[in-house]
């Protein structure tokens, strides 16, 4: 297993190809979702991947404060296919969390979670912030960690 984490400008374009592959998969074809995946924010995020091998098996986009949220943010979670059940996810969003509280420094981290996963992200701190609502067509709700 390879842990990575890149600023936009340190992948190559095979890594951001195999990034925005995933997404979309995951995103658009699997949860049937049509819309804008590249919307500007990849250019000022870190980029973590967990790959087996060179195959990306969970991704992460890491938001800085300001961006998303007035906290520093996690999105674009997925975990491929073929690599669920197997602790991925928990294992990208624990690096996530780590790399923005001791990089970064910061101590409150804001996401919109699939409601569908609310206990998934309370097991890692989060608690809910907001009521659910809709984005995209999919049940969504604000969640906030604080270290």
């Amino acid at each position: 297993m390879k842990i990575e984490f890149k600023k936009f400008d340190e992948l190559t374009t095979r890594e951001l190809y195999e990034i925005l592959k995933i997404r979309s998969e995951i995103f658009v074809v699997e949860q049937d979702c049509v819309y804008n995946d590249p919307d500007g924010k990849d250019y000022d995020s870190v980029h973590m991947t967990i790959k087996e091998g060179n195959e990306i098996m969970a991704y992460v986009r890491i938001i800085p404060a300001g961006i998303s949220y007035d906290d520093c943010s996690i999105g674009r979670v997925v975990v491929a296919q073929n690599g669920r059940r197997k602790g991925y996810g928990k294992r990208v969003m624990e690096g996530a969390i780590d790399y923005i509280t001791s990089q970064w420094k910061e101590d409150s981290i804001t996401i919109g979670a699939q409601a569908y996963l609310r206990e998934f992200y309370g097991g890692l701190g989060f608690k809910g912030i907001s009521d659910e609502y809709l984005e995209d067509g999919i049940p969504h709700l604000d969640m906030q960690y604080r270290k």
